[in-house]
């Protein structure tokens, strides 16, 4: 058994090296790949024919100036990646593309063009049914299981139901007791990632609306067979992101910050509150928490001026709470001031 697994890495050592070659040089012939390869020329045939099988585009000529030559992404340094590599990387580059540090998306997505370009055919397809299905508030942190990515990817591609288990929610909106698992029918839309974890933006058949579902608490993912017409949808990452900072909270808040919406961006989680711009130098900041109180105090931790917008009850709390740290500060003589001489 384990010379069987060192033949099989010294085909696809070998392999390797073939595909280099044919990348290096626009035709090569049967004895100089054999050469080179230290093989005889049918051992070459048969590398050639894993090359194929595996999408590359390998052609082949006779007579004079014939011989092997590589098809479209010759020039492309070599690449031999199996399903579940090919998925991870793409997951990998698809949340480095989200990700808030300066040019690591762009530079994500450029390695993401580049996989897409040496991938063969089948893998491709692949891949483009993830790419073209993710959106992004900030990048996914939490590790999912690649293949219920794909499965979520392929069916909002494909425009097929999906089916999960999912554990209902508590009031607080948050998860119960492992083990309390629902059945969920869906029309998936889009995959959404954000600074924490992954997201399925899907309209819900059974309660008849929009919801989002965290990847990570799915179970039994599958796509079903039959297709559905895509309804008029939400924008998912905005959609997405407004549910997980505050529509699943029992207490929402919005005010009015005294700050640019790239400072306070800056001192928020994106899943924590969503940030909007309001003018020069003032922007809308929109949370939830399980208590008035809560988001009160995580406003007032930023540091900036603010107005409260809505709702009513919170500025009544400001004033009650206003009243209790004047009261506690009132026993403590004011500190003498001090003049420089």
């Amino acid at each position: 058994m384990d010379a069987g697994r060192g033949d099989e890495r010294g085909t696809t050592e070998r392999v390797l090296t073939l595909l280099g070659l044919l990348q290096q040089r626009r035709v090569w012939t049967g004895p100089e790949l054999a050469d080179r390869l230290g093989v005889t020329p049918r051992t070459v045939r048969r590398d050639v024919e894993r090359l194929r099988a595996l999408g590359y585009p390998v052609h082949a000529s006779q007579g004079v100036g014939g011989g092997y030559q590589l098809g479209p992404g010759q020039d492309l340094p070599p690449l031999l990646l199996d399903d579940d590599e090919a998925i991870a990387t793409a997951v990998s580059l698809l949340a480095g593309a989200g990700g808030a540090a300066a040019g690591a998306g762009d530079a994500a997505l450029r390695a993401l063009t580049k996989l897409d370009q040496v991938l063969p055919t089948r893998l491709r397809h692949e891949v483009r049914a993830l790419t073209g299905t993710v959106e992004f508030f900030g990048s996914g942190r939490t590790p999912v299981d690649p293949e219920v990515l794909m499965t979520l990817a392929r069916a909002c591609r494909d425009e097929v139901e999906a089916g999960f288990g999912y554990p209902p929610p508590d009031s607080a909106g948050k998860a119960p007791p492992a083990g309390e698992v629902r059945q969920r029918r869906v029309e998936p839309y889009r995959l959404v990632a954000s600074d924490r974890r992954w997201y399925l933006l899907a309209y819900d058949l059974d309660r008849d609306d929009w919801r989002s579902f965290r990847v990570d608490r799915m179970t039994d993912v599958c796509a079903r067979t039959w297709r559905f017409r895509p309804r008029e949808a939400p924008d998912a990452a905005p959609y997405v992101q407004e549910g997980v900072a505050s529509r699943v909270y029992p207490h929402q808040a919005r005010v009015l910050v005294h700050a640019s919406a790239d400072t306070v961006r800056a001192q928020i989680p994106a899943s924590a509150a969503v940030v909007r711009p309001r003018g020069s130098g003032l922007c809308e900041v929109l949370s939830g928490a399980a208590s008035l109180d809560a988001v009160l105090l995580h406003v007032l931790l930023l540091g900036h001026d603010f107005e409260v917008l809505d709702p009513p009850e919170l500025g009544a709390r400001c004033r009650v709470l206003a009243e209790r740290l004047l009261s506690a500060g009132a026993s403590i003589p004011p500190a003498p001031d001090t003049e420089e001489s």
